[in-house]
Formats: C-alpha cells, sequence, structure tokens
C-alpha cells in the first residue's frame, strides 16, 4: 500500500487521536449548530494550527449521502505548474486511514490537463489540516487530495463546477487569509475577503482581498456565482483570539457554499 504519510502531526495539529477529537468537540460547543436556507455543497476552511483555526464548517453538513471529500488546497513548501493530485492508496491521519479515491482522482485527472501526480507536492499542511476534521465528521467518506501551484483561478472553474455537480461529493477549499498585520489592518483587509464571499463576488476579490488560498477560493466564487450557489459566512477570528498578541496576526475564516 502506498500511503499519504503525516508531514504536520504534532505540529499544525495533535499527533493523538483522543486529544484531537476532544479538541474539534471543544470546537463544536463554541460553534453551536444552526440551520441554513440552503443545503451545502462546498466550505472554505483555514488550514493553522488548531488553537487558531479550529472553528470550522464543517459541523454544519449534512453527512448523510456525502461519499467523498475533495481537498483542495495551495503549496506552500513546493513551485508547480497547475495542480497535483494525489494517487496514493490511504491518507494516513492520528484517527486511522483514509482511503483516497484513486478512481476519481483519475477521472480528474483525465478530463484537466492541468492535473498531474508530483509526490513531493503532498506533504502539504493546507490540505492535511482537514482531513483529521473529514475522518471526524465523515468517518466512511474516501477523499481526493489536490495542491495547487502556479495556475490561474479561471482554469480551476470547470474542474471546480464538476466537483460542485456531484451529489455525493463534499469540496472544501482551504486557505487562511491576511498575515502579519495589526488586529486591526488585518480586520480591515479580511473585510474585504469575507464580503466577496458573502456576495459570490469573484470581482471583490481584487480590491484588496489578501489570502494564500485566493486562487481556490476565487475558483470556487466564479463558478457557485456561475451556477446560482448562495453562500453563509460561519466564523472569522484572527491568532489574536487565541495569543492575545494583536501587533502581527493571521486571519482565519469558515464559509460553506450551496
Amino acid at each position: 500500500m502506498h500511503n499519504r504519510k503525516m508531514s504536520v502531526a504534532g505540529t499544525f495539529y495533535p499527533d493523538n487521536c483522543q486529544t484531537i477529537e476532544t479538541m474539534i468537540e471543544r470546537f463544536n460547543e463554541q460553534n453551536k449548530k444552526r440551520a441554513l436556507p440552503f443545503h451545502p455543497k462546498a466550505l472554505i476552511a483555514p488550514h493553522a494550527g488548531y488553537i487558531y483555526s479550529g472553528f470550522t464548517a464543517y459541523r454544519l453538513i449534512d453527512t448523510q449521502g456525502i461519499k467523498r471529500v475533495v481537498v483542495i488546497g495551495p503549496s506552500h513548501r513546493v513551485y508547480t505548474k497547475g495542480a497535483s493530485i494525489s494517487y496514493h492508496d490511504n491518507y494516513e491521519t492520528p484517527c486511522g486511514s483514509i482511503m483516497i479515491d484513486k478512481h476519481y482522482s483519475k477521472m480528474l485527472a483525465s478530463k484537466y490537463d492541468f492535473l498531474h501526480f508530483d509526490e513531493a507536492l503532498h506533504a502539504e499542511h493546507s490540505t492535511e489540516t482537514q482531513m483529521p476534521f473529514v475522518k471526524y465528521y465523515f468517518p466512511k467518506a474516501s477523499v481526493v487530495e489536490i495542491v495547487y501551484g502556479e495556475i490561474s483561478s479561471h482554469a480551476l472553474v470547470p474542474m471546480v463546477e464538476t466537483i460542485l455537480k456531484d451529489d455525493e461529493t463534499l469540496l472544501v477549499i482551504s486557505t487562511d487569509l491576511s498575515h502579519f498585520y495589526t488586529k486591526e489592518k488585518a480586520k480591515t483587509l479580511d473585510e474585504i475577503c469575507l464580503k466577496a464571499v458573502k456576495s459570490l463576488d469573484f470581482e471583490a476579490t481584487k480590491k484588496g482581498c489578501e489570502a494564500c488560498g485566493l486562487i481556490g477560493v476565487k475558483a470556487l466564487l466564479e463558478a457557485a456565482d456561475k451556477n446560482g450557489y448562495h453562500a453563509a459566512l460561519i466564523n472569522y477570528r484572527t491568532s489574536a483570539d487565541a495569543s492575545g498578541d494583536t501587533s502581527s496576526v493571521v486571519g482565519y475564516m469558515s464559509a460553506l457554499i450551496g
């Protein structure tokens, strides 16, 4: 078996399953479940250390009928043109392995020529940090991991549309927001991103939205707006909410699209 091994367990998130589950349960207590006016097909989730960015929107999604979760995130460590899609057999997490849907992965690769498999891209924290949440909320689902590099958001739109139209698939777009500004400046910049997401306004992201996963976010907004979807902002915070340091913060957003 050719497994996608953990690379940031013990740093970005605990390397112990019970500790992860306890953290997620604590996040759930503070992030109350609520009704949504639409059926979520995608979520935007942050990818920092869980103490900062664990307030995700996963718990608001109906798990019934979800057979696979496609996680798309930016490459932080390795340069690539296009995007790499994992052909590993399983994805290791502290709570057990998740089967990778290689059939679905190869279907996408056959349709979109910007997709290839480069194993060096798959030690990426933007996608890996999502997997313990996937394992917790969707224990029977398989996963697909896509890590992108130099590519336009427009090029990703057809693939995002394909994923969104699959009723058995949930799409996760991984991104953090602004980095290393004062809390006041970060909130000003992040508000641009939040408004763009809430209104599914691709053009509004050009007015100063800063996000490491902006390419993925823009692709999702364009595809969602084109197909008549809706959006709901679930949570916004900065690293200062956990650390107390307001001098240099990172912004985090969780949102649902459907």
